[in-house]
């Protein structure tokens, strides 16, 4: 597998891999990651395997925090540990960039996906509540982040 950081010219990737991570009507639009893509302090990470893209995360930095906006990985690619390396390497470019807490928004019943993050370090901070539509709650999650070591 091989991970690289985002180019300007991903976003249609971008929006085909939500696409078919959140095939319930969630998916974000190539303009919608035109423009997360082109904000100052975005972070992201695309993961491939065999040249075809099999995933990604994407993450906005602000001062000494940062949000992660969205990881999906190819519903029949899950399990295999790539949205683990994928969230492990941007959260490396974070703590290299001086980001001391990470937040996010996960769907309260994707039990996957909170398993991924819980995993990686991240506890409950809050919960929003419809974030996702009536009745579909969101947790906030928070991880603090070690500065990189001076070598």
């Amino acid at each position: 597998m091989l991970i690289r950081p985002l180019a300007p010219s991903d976003p249609p990737l971008l929006a085909a891999l939500h696409a078919a991570a959140f095939p319930s009507g969630e998916a974000w639009g190539e303009n919608a990651f035109a423009r997360l893509v082109a904000l100052p302090g975005a972070v992201g990470r695309l993961a491939a395997e065999g040249g075809a893209p099999v995933g990604f995360v994407l993450a906005q930095r602000a001062a000494d925090e940062a949000e992660i906006l969205s990881l999906a990985v190819l519903p029949e690619r899950r399990g295999r540990g790539i949205g683990r390396a994928l969230l492990d390497s941007c959260l490396d470019g974070l703590a290299g960039q001086g980001v001391g807490r990470v937040f996010l928004e996960v769907a309260a019943d994707n039990v996957g996906a909170r398993a991924l993050y819980r995993a990686a370090g991240f506890v409950f901070a809050g919960r929003r509540r419809d974030y996702y539509g009536a009745g579909r709650d969101a947790l906030l999650l928070v991880r603090r982040l070690s500065p990189p070591c001076a070598g």
